[in-house]
């Protein structure tokens, strides 16, 4: 039933994005788009809500409760940014703002944001797992809270696989395909 409720507040996310948006720049409703756009971090502390008391009420901290811990560390860390990604292509689109800027996808600067990304990884993964670590130290019961251990174990593996793909691109800067393959001409 949980793992329903992540997908709904997900769902709820954007909801709330989208509204606050089309209030912003459709209606012109700038403090009603605002105060929608505000909301969304309501939805992270509906989910911790709700975690908390499956947890009282007895329920074994499983995957779910993992996941929504994961949810709400990602939440936190990106949240503000993906409304502004939104935000930034709705005005573009509806009010005439300037055109998104285009990320580097190549050189220093590719490598510089491939850099940040992680570091953004890494702040959603001790927020994350602060929750967990904390749920696992409330429940105090090593057979209630294996799974929660076990999203602890993958989230530092996929947090290290992303590191290494991250940073290789320090060291091994992307080009064009154009430039690659006039070196291989003059070559």
């Amino acid at each position: 039933m949980l793992s329903v409720f992540i997908v709904g507040c997900e769902i709820a996310f954007w909801l709330f994005v989208l509204a606050g948006l089309v209030c912003r720049y459709l209606l012109r409703l700038n403090k009603t788009g605002m105060v929608l756009l505000l909301l969304t971090p309501v939805v992270d502390l509906i989910l911790l809500g709700v975690t908390v008391v499956d947890l009282q009420r007895g329920a074994a901290a499983g995957f779910a409760h993992g996941l929504a811990a994961v949810y709400i560390g990602v939440s936190i860390t990106y949240g503000h940014r993906m409304v502004r990604w939104a935000d930034i292509r709705f005005a573009h689109r509806f009010a005439g703002g300037p055109a998104p800027v285009k990320k580097a996808k190549f050189g220093k600067e590719h490598a510089r944001n491939q850099r940040h990304g992680w570091f953004l990884h890494l702040v959603s993964w001790a927020i994350g797992c602060s929750l967990l670590y904390g749920i696992i130290l409330w429940v105090n019961e090593d057979s209630q809270t294996e799974a929660l251990l076990q999203v602890i174990r993958l989230w530092s593996v996929v947090l290290v696989i992303d590191f290494l793909i991250s940073f290789s691109y320090t060291l091994w800067p992307r080009v064009p395909k154009e430039t690659t393959a006039s070196n291989q001409k003059d070559s």
